[in-house]
This record gives structure tokens, C-alpha cells and sequence, in this order.
């Protein structure tokens, strides 16, 4: 089941949800982990290489899975696809080029299009609760776990949270083996891990490799802070269990990059104490809150940076702050950098959406932000996350022109247009050559301040790019979004 391709270099790579492995009339498969405290995995020993030096010790993985493997558990989801092009066999992507042409020659029975699912998954207590990804039950009307001694037991779905991508699942038994959790935060990038699943449907399939990177931010998925890992993890394994070398479990595995479909070096999975706050809320509550500041994020760069007089390359740059949230009331503004919330500190853009989404709406958070060159605090009080607003853009028009330095044929906004962006001001970009063709400006954008400056005419604008140094930031509107772009001046 894929989830949504993306466009990397010259490649296009499709994220895969990695387990959710659907066929038509086919059957249906699970995974499990268990949950006990474990001592390391021995390494085997290794004869010595030549000049005396002994070669790296690999680790022996067998007790882990002797432990664990029972309860590692197979999913199997039956729904109906209503959606005519989903019922093709295999289904067909929208974006795929063939789709128009199966379109015309769908057939679909009357009601929809039974589907089966493979996913895996793993019990949290002895009691029957299981944790999976929310994509592998998703839309299903029957959900049917399997155990490793060939039990089966009907589930009952007591939640999902789709943001996260977590759901939590009640099957009627007892006494049933269990995981034990591990703490991702003390993982280190270049150690052994260990996945078990249900690849393509076969059950209990151990993988094996090593932590690629933590805190990954994908595309669409930024509130999770991903586990990068080479492990081999194909369609099947979703939902299943992440180990390190003491048997315990550190993450979900949950989606994958491909070129086409299959596993190829990149797995993501997410990181337990993510997944265990969530079951914590499905468990008391029933639902899921996440929290919300109202501000819309970028990567401070190097000239970023310098533009805004900042010794380092950190925090998280302010676009744009929502009317009516909680960053609009404590003040923030298009512009300040985050460095801070609630002490915790903000390297990268990407570390600030999870720790605020993790909050629970009513929250009192301190910020540290860096505004106009020095450090200020500022407290909020957090929201709760809403779904995103539709994306807006602006129409054209032709006016005025200002290039020299910056390298810009802009005009002003027409009355409806500023109603439409929401904006008071700001310039229509024409053409961009220069400077800002080099940073990436392009037709249709919409200049709104120059350093800080918010920019209201072409004199204006032509004005502040003379006094400006070599380094400056441009705050631009593009599709509905604001974001920051250095420009180089020279």
C-alpha cells in the first residue's frame, strides 16, 4: 500500500507505507513482539584479521527472537473499497500515468470491492492489547490477529490516532507473552536492531540492521520523530516491532523509501515513547489530543542565519503565526527563531512540531525566542491541533518592475488578491533573475517583507535593497505557505 511518492534529485521515490500488504481474495497475516527485560545479545567471536587486530564481533540475534517472536503477532484486515479505482487488481496509484487508462475499463461489483490486508503487530499486556500502525487497519470492517502457537482471535479497534500513525487494538485472551520497552532517546546511530514482521505475508520474518539516523522529519509526517533504520522492511511488516540488542523494543516500523515499492536501505519506524504516550490517551480518554502553537516553521541555513544576526545555524524560523492561536496571543511574529520550549532546545525546524504536538491542549509552555538580535522569553498557553487550513493562491496580474541587485519584476497586489492571501500588502513577483533567481524565487510569489520590513510598494522595496548588506531575508508567500529565503547580494 503506497502512501505518497516524492521527488528526490532526479529520482522519484515513493514512501511506502511498509506494512498493510493488500491483495484481492487473498490471505490475511500478523506479527508480534513480546515484552520482557533481556540481557544483551552475545557476540559471536571472530577470528583476529591480518596484523593482529580482531575483527568486529557480530551479535547473535537468535534469544532475542526465542523471547520475543511470541508475541509478535499477524494482522489480517477485511474492508470494501467503494472507490471504483481502488478495486483494480494490483490497485493503481492516482498519480500513476496508467491511471487514466485503467480508469475507463474499471469494472466494480455492486457494494464495492472486498480487500484483504497483511499487517503485523505486537502485545503490550498480557491481557490482549496490541499495539500496530493505524494505515494497517485502515477502513476495515473485520480485524483478525493471529498468534505464533496458530490462535486467532477477532479484535475489537479501541483507537487510532492518524497523525502518528498508531492504533491500538483489544483482542479476548489471557496470559498472553508480552515486550518490554526500551528508551529510543538512548539509542545510538550505528547500533544493531532487530525487526520482525510479516513481509508479504510471511509470518515471524527476522530482519536485521543498524539505526541509520533518529529524529528523521518526513513529508507530511513531521510530528513524528522517525527511527532511520537499514533493516529489511517490505509490505507486511507494518505495525510490527523494532529491537535493540537487549530485546527491547524501541520503535514501530512503519513506512519505507523506494523506488519501487520494496524495501531498499531506508526504513522508518516510530519511536515506542511516541507510540505509548498515544496508547496512554486511547486507553483513558478514548481519543487523541495534540497540541498546537499556530505557526507555520522553516530550517534556519547558514545565511539565514546571518541575516538575522544569529552566531549559529539553529532554531526554528517563524513564517507565519495563525490569527486567533496561541503564538498570536503571546506576541510571536513572522520572523522570531524558537531556540527553546520549556528548556528543551531547538536544533533543527523539525525538532519543534513532535514536542508540541506531544503537549496536552492546555499546556503552559516557555519559549526562548530570538527576536531582533537578542533572546526573549515568552510563555503560551497551548492549543489543540485542528486540521490544516486548505492552501490558498494568489492570482496575476502585470505592473510595475524593480530588479538591480535583488533581480526582481514585481507589481502590487489588486485589492482581491490581498482578500484572498490575507495579506495588508506585499508584491507579486513577475520575473526573478539575479540574486533572487539564484535563491529559488519564481512567478506568482508574493514578497511581504524585506529583513523584517514589511513591504507595501515597488519604491519601498527598491529602497530597502540599497541599504541592505551583503546578506538579506525575504519573507514570501507561496501557495497558501510563508517562508523565509536568504538572498546573497554580493
Amino acid at each position: 500500500m503506497l502512501r505518497k511518492s516524492l521527488s528526490l534529485a532526479a529520482a522519484i521515490l515513493t514512501v511506502s507505507l511498509a506494512g498493510a500488504y493488500v491483495g484481492f481474495g487473498g490471505q490475511p497475516a500478523t506479527t508480534n513482539a513480546q515484552a520482557a527485560s533481556q540481557s544483551a545479545v552475545p557476540l559471536a567471536s571472530t577470528p583476529a584479521i591480518s596484523g593482529g587486530v580482531p575483527a568486529a564481533a557480530l551479535p547473535d540475534f537468535s534469544g532475542i527472537v526465542e523471547r520475543n517472536g511470541p508475541a509478535v503477532v499477524n494482522i489480517s484486515v477485511t474492508g470494501t473499497v467503494k472507490n471504483a479505482l481502488n478495486g483494480i487488481n494490483p490497485p493503481i496509484d492516482p498519480d500513476d500515468p496508467m491511471y487514466p487508462f485503467f480508469k475507463h475499463f474499471q469494472i466494480v461489483p455492486h457494494g464495492g470491492v472486498p480487500v484483504h490486508s497483511l499487517g503485523s503487530g505486537f502485545i503490550i499486556s498480557p491481557d490482549g492489547l496490541v499495539l500496530t500502525d493505524a494505515h494497517v487497519i485502515d477502513d476495515a470492517d473485520e480485524v483478525i490477529v493471529k498468534l505464533t502457537d496458530k490462535r486467532e482471535f477477532k479484535a475489537k479497534v479501541l483507537g487510532t490516532d492518524p497523525l502518528t500513525d498508531v492504533a491500538l487494538l483489544r483482542i479476548p485472551a489471557s496470559n498472553l507473552p508480552v515486550v518490554h520497552f526500551g528508551n529510543p532517546a538512548d539509542t545510538r546511530v550505528g547500533e544493531w536492531v532487530l525487526a520482525i514482521g510479516s513481509p508479504f505475508g510471511f509470518e515471524n520474518s527476522v530482519t536485521a540492521g543498524i539505526v541509520s539516523a533518529k529524529g528523521r522529519s518526513l513529508p507530511d509526517d513531521s510530528y513524528v520523530p522517525f527511527i532511520q533504520t537499514d533493516a529489511a522492511v517490505n509490505p507486511g511488516n507494518s505495525g510490527g516491532p523494532l529491537f535493540n540488542l537487549k530485546g527491547e523494543v524501541i520503535g514501530i516500523n512503519s513506512q519505507i523509501y523506494s523506488r519501487s515499492g520494496g524495501y531498499q536501505g531506508v526504513s522508518f519506524a516510530i519511536p515506542i515513547d511516541v507510540a505509548m504516550k498515544i496508547e496512554e490517551q486511547l486507553v483513558q480518554h478514548g481519543k487523541v489530543s495534540h497540541g498546537r502553537l499556530g505557526v507555520s516553521i522553516q530550517e534556519v541555513s547558514q545565511p539565514l542565519a546571518e541575516s538575522f544576526g544569529l552566531k549559529r545555524a539553529e532554531g526554528a524560523l517563524i513564517g507565519a503565526v495563525e490569527k486567533g492561536s496561541p503564538a498570536e496571543k503571546a506576541g510571536l511574529q513572522a520572523g522570531d527563531i524558537i531556540l527553546k520550549i520549556d528548556d528543551k532546545p531547538i536544533s533543527r525546524s523539525s525538532d519543534l512540531p513532535p514536542l508540541v504536538a506531544g503537549m496536552r491542549p492546555g499546556t503552559r509552555a516557555n519559549l526562548e525566542i530570538w527576536r531582533k538580535g537578542e533572546t526573549r522569553r515568552v510563555a503560551t498557553t497551548i492549543a489543540e491541533l485542528k486540521p490544516e487550513k486548505e492552501a490558498m493562491a494568489a492570482p496575476e496580474e502585470s505592473s510595475s518592475v524593480d530588479k538591480g541587485r535583488l533581480g526582481l519584476a514585481v507589481r502590487p497586489l489588486t485589492p482581491e488578491e490581498r482578500k484572498q492571501a490575507d495579506v495588508s500588502g506585499g508584491l507579486v513577483v513577475q520575473q526573478a533573475t539575479g540574486a533572487a533567481a539564484r535563491a529559488g524565487l519564481r512567478p506568482d510569489d508574493i514578497v511581504l517583507s524585506f529583513n523584517g520590513e514589511p513591504v507595501k510598494s515597488v519604491d519601498q522595496l527598491r529602497s530597502l535593497v540599497s541599504k541592505s548588506g551583503k546578506h538579506a531575508a525575504l519573507l514570501i508567500e507561496r501557495n497558501g505557505a510563508k517562508i523565509f529565503i536568504p538572498l546573497d547580494l554580493g
